[in-house]
């Protein structure tokens, strides 16, 4: 699979936060998110593993009891289960990997 860029395709999940999936296979999804400043994704887990990376901006991102302040040329990995959520502190894209795929971030299921 093949993804060639462009700005068309990006859905909103929560108010200031947009994802696009990109491309993905059997086991792996890869995901954009872009966050406007002073939005938030709250706190919450999912089985899926997921790593990250900042590509623009700044986040505050909370793993459990652990914060750290992300900015652009930082990464992450969030393991299976863990607590995670964020607060957007800076216009910011995230390029992001979930492993197993996310279901409900395929395309033909309502992206």
């Amino acid at each position: 699979m093949f993804y060639k860029t462009n700005n068309d395709g990006f859905k909103e999940v929560l108010p200031g936060i947009k994802l696009k999936t990109l491309v993905y296979g059997e086991k792996t999804l890869f995901t954009e998110f872009r966050m406007n400043a002073g939005s938030t994704l709250p706190k919450h887990t999912h089985f899926h593993e997921q790593t990250g990376y900042l590509t623009e901006g700044k986040i505050r991102l909370t793993l459990g009891d652990e914060t750290f302040e992300a900015e652009k040329g930082d990464s992450w990995c969030i393991p299976s289960n863990t607590e995670h959520g964020a607060e957007i502190l800076k216009d910011s894209i995230a390029i992001e990997v979930f492993s197993p795929v996310r279901d409900e971030y395929l395309p033909q299921n309502g992206q």
